[in-house]
C-alpha cells in the first residue's frame, strides 16, 4: 500500500522505522509545522520531522486542518500517532482506506491526547496500544487491535510512552494485513468511554495533604513533562520522581535522612528521588538535599 503518516512526537519513530523497511510504500510524512522552544525561543522541528528529512522521505508540514490540500486523495492509507490535530471528514474521507490511529490505552478507555500519563495518574496497573479506524469523533472509531501492557510500578509517563512505543510496528503490521484482507473492524462501546484529557500546568502543583499514593502517581504520570511541582522557600521546584515509604511526618514538613528526602502527606511520607531546583538541571534529591541543608520542621509547598 501507498502510506503517509501523520505525527510528531519520538514515539511515533519505532512505526515509521518499521514502514520504512516493510513491502509498504512509506510515500509522506505530515507533522506539525516547527514551534519555537526553549529560552531563546529557537524554531524547532518536530522529532519526525526530523526524522522524515533524514530518511529522504517527503515532509508536509500545513498549520491547520483547513490548510490540507487533496493530495492524500493518491494514498492508501494514513496512520496518524500522536498528529494533534483532530482532521475533518472530508480529510479522513481521501485516501482509499481512510485514516487509522495509533493510540496508546485500550479503548474506549483513556480517550484524549494524555492517555499514557493518566494510566499513572490514575493508579492504573496495566495498559496497553489501541489501533483503530478515524472518525470524526474523539478517539471513537471502530477498533482493529488491541495489545495489553503492564505498567510496573515506579514508571514515569515517559518510560510507558517509550514501551507503548515499541508495540506499534508489530500492532500496524497486523492491522494493515487486516485491511488488505477485508477484515472489518469492531465498534467501540462508547459506555465505557473514559477522558484523558491533555495535562494542565495548573494541576501539576502537588497538594501534600493528599494521600501518599496520589502524589507519588502525579509526580510520575508529569514526568518528564511538564513535571509535578511544588514551592521551597519561595521558589518553584519541580519533582519528577519519587515513591512511597514507611516514614511518617507532618503534612508537608521536610527532612532528610541517611541519604535519602522525605515529605509528610496525609497518610506516610513520600520519598523524592529526583528534582529540578529553579534555574538548575536535574539532580538527585540527596545531592539537593545536601546544598539546601533543611531546618527542622522545615516545611515545602
Amino acid at each position: 500500500m501507498k502510506i503517509a503518516v501523520a505525527a510528531s512526537p519520538e514515539v511515533a519513530i519505532p512505526t515509521l522505522e518499521y514502514l520504512l523497511a516493510s513491502d509498504h510504500e512509506l510515500a509522506l510524512i505530515i507533522s506539525r509545522p516547527d514551534s519555537q522552544v526553549g529560552r531563546g525561543r529557537e524554531l524547532t522541528p518536530t522529532a519526525v520531522s526530523k526524522w522524515a528529512t533524514a530518511n529522504g522521505i517527503e515532509l508536509y508540514c500545513p498549520n491547520k486542518a483547513v490548510d490540507f490540500d487533496d493530495r492524500l486523495k493518491s494514498f492508501d492509507l494514513v496512520v496518524t500517532i500522536g498528529y494533534g490535530v483532530l482532521l475533518p471528514e472530508y480529510i479522513l474521507n481521501q485516501p482509499k482506506h481512510g485514516f487509522i490511529n495509533l493510540h496508546f490505552s485500550l479503548l474506549p478507555k483513556l480517550r484524549g491526547a494524555a492517555p499514557a500519563q493518566r494510566a499513572i495518574i490514575d493508579g492504573l496497573t496495566e495498559t496497553g496500544i489501541t489501533v483503530f479506524q478515524l472518525d470524526a469523533g474523539m478517539d471513537a472509531g471502530p477498533i482493529y487491535l488491541q495489545t495489553k501492557h503492564p505498567i510496573k510500578p515506579n514508571t514515569t509517563a515517559g518510560e510507558l510512552l517509550t514501551e507503548l512505543a515499541q508495540l506499534g510496528p508489530s500492532a500496524i503490521e497486523q492491522t494493515l494485513y487486516a485491511i488488505e484482507n477485508g477484515i472489518q473492524p469492531v465498534l467501540q462501546d462508547h459506555s465505557l468511554a473514559t477522558s484523558a484529557a491533555k495535562l494542565d500546568k495548573a494541576e501539576a502543583q502537588i497538594h501534600w495533604s493528599s494521600s501518599a499514593a496520589e502524589i507519588v502517581n502525579k509526580i510520575l504520570g508529569f514526568a518528564p513533562n511538564p513535571g509535578a511541582t511544588a514551592k521551597f522557600r519561595g521558589e518553584a521546584l519541580r519533582i519528577t520522581r519519587a515513591k512511597g515509604s514507611d516514614q511518617s511526618l507532618p503534612v508537608g514538613e521536610i527532612t532528610s535522612a541517611n541519604g535519602s528526602v522525605f515529605v509528610g502527606t496525609s497518610t506516610t511520607a513520600v520519598e523524592l528521588l529526583e528534582v529540578t531546583p529553579a534555574g538548575k538541571k536535574s539532580m538527585s534529591a540527596a545531592a539537593w538535599a545536601n546544598g539546601a541543608r533543611f531546618s527542622a520542621g522545615e516545611t515545602i509547598e
